[in-house]
């Protein structure tokens, strides 16, 4: 599938009428947890895709790339919003929050068993096992003040265990920026990795951002808080992989290119035969959105869409799903790593092997003082005083043996020398 050579309708024929933008629910019983995390997967790579272009616009003086960016645009938000309607009204701000937590895990998952280039690698299979560790805070949370399992709406795809603690990821900003790809080099999956995983953190940032003072207990509050700083964390570290160099023309086409390939995804995956006729209209949607960026890459800079895409062939399609074992061997193997920015190669690194002085030590002790006493913390200590242990969905013992106490929080693993 090349969506540059995909028959399409002309950009002013795109818009949706109001009653379009305000589509049927899905039922929150009945419908999978894929379906789920797409749609959050669609909405926050539509809100990246608008606010890109925002910015854009903000950096550009020529009338006919602004006309192009204000319809695209309008178009794009037409989509989020109808996007963001598919989630019902009696779908809970906790309920939405285990979904977010599934889709960053098996999309970083997911991602990674497939990509190529070590770097983008490293980088996922690293907040990999904090967006784990989230799932859990998030599951006991939810145990305790609603007496819901979790387990039953990741449909057991997902296990629910500690992973890195929340308590040992507030880490020096500095260590969290990577170095960047060079676009001309890089595989075009290892490109679409590092756009969409990137969207995908800034939703979950967003939504705990704005969703926070929502919650209607102060615990509940300050975890959303404490999470949503590690969510940024993790937008830096996403961001920076992507190559900067790019000119804005470069960057809307890859922009669109990737919103065209996940979609096309979303089609291929999706069980829901209601919304999938949404993602393919949208598909179509964009392929429009494409062309339109690629005709004004050629006209103001002279270049081709193959100079941003290659052929433009798909490469493998997005499908999500358990990685139940992958994530197991990756809490085995990198439970203890944390990040180091200080060195120009080994930018993770085993927390008992980086120095006494390192800087992750001072800004540890800043942020969180007494670790017994963060939002994260208190969540399972909670949880273990009123069900007896923490609240857990696992096919078998914790791959790590410091983390298998379920009457005890470990806030020394990956934290402490």
């Amino acid at each position: 599938m090349n969506p540059i050579k995909e028959k399409c309708k002309t950009l002013e024929n795109n818009f949706l009428p109001l009653k379009k933008m305000y589509p049927k629910s899905y039922n929150k019983a009945k419908t999978s947890p894929y379906t789920k995390t797409r749609v959050i997967l669609m909405n926050g790579t539509e809100f990246e895709s608008a606010w890109f272009m925002h910015q854009f616009a903000r950096h550009c003086d020529e009338p006919e790339i602004l006309s192009a960016l204000a319809v695209v645009r309008r178009q794009e938000q037409q989509q989020q919003k109808r996007i963001s309607c598919l989630k019902p009204l009696n779908e809970s701000i906790l309920e939405t929050t285990i979904a977010y937590e599934q889709l960053a895990i098996d999309l970083t998952a997911v991602l990674a068993r497939h990509d190529t280039d070590e770097t983008n690698i490293k980088a996922l299979n690293f907040a990999l096992l904090e967006d784990f560790d989230h799932l859990y805070r998030f599951a006991n949370l939810l145990k305790t003040d609603k007496d819901e399992d979790a387990d039953m709406l990741v449909g057991k795809y997902t296990e629910i265990m500690p992973g890195r603690p929340t308590v040992a990821e507030h880490r020096y900003p500095a260590d969290d920026v990577k170095k960047h790809m060079v676009a001309e080099k890089a595989d075009l999956y290892s490109k679409l990795v590092a756009s969409t995983i990137t969207a995908a953190e800034q939703q979950t940032m967003n939504y705990y951002m704005n969703i926070a003072q929502w919650y209607k207990n102060d615990l509940g509050r300050k975890l959303y808080a404490e999470i949503a700083m590690i969510e940024e964390a993790h937008v830096t570290q996403y961001e920076s992989l992507k190559d900067p160099n790019l000119s804005w023309l470069e960057q809307w086409v890859m922009h669109e290119y990737t919103e065209c390939w996940l979609y096309y995804s979303a089609m291929q995956d999706e069980s829901d035969e209601y919304i999938k006729k949404i993602w393919t209209e949208h598909f179509k949607m964009e392929v429009s959105h494409l062309k339109a960026a690629v005709k004004l890459l050629k006209k103001y800079e002279n270049k081709t869409f193959e100079s941003v895409c290659g052929s433009g062939e798909f490469p493998q399609l997005l499908k999500l799903g358990g990685n139940k074992e992958y994530i197991r061997k990756v809490l085995a193997e990198t439970i203890n790593l944390t990040a180091d920015n200080t060195v120009k190669i080994d930018t993770y690194k085993d927390i008992k092997k980086i120095p006494d002085d390192h800087r992750y030590f001072d800004y540890q002790n800043f942020m969180s003082g007494d670790p017994n006493k963060n939002p994260s913390h208190l969540v399972i200590k909670k949880a273990i005083e009123r069900l007896g242990q923490d609240y857990r969905y696992q096919d078998k013992e914790h791959p790590v043996k410091e983390l298998r106490n379920r009457k005890d929080d470990n806030v020394h693993v990956a934290r402490t020398k």
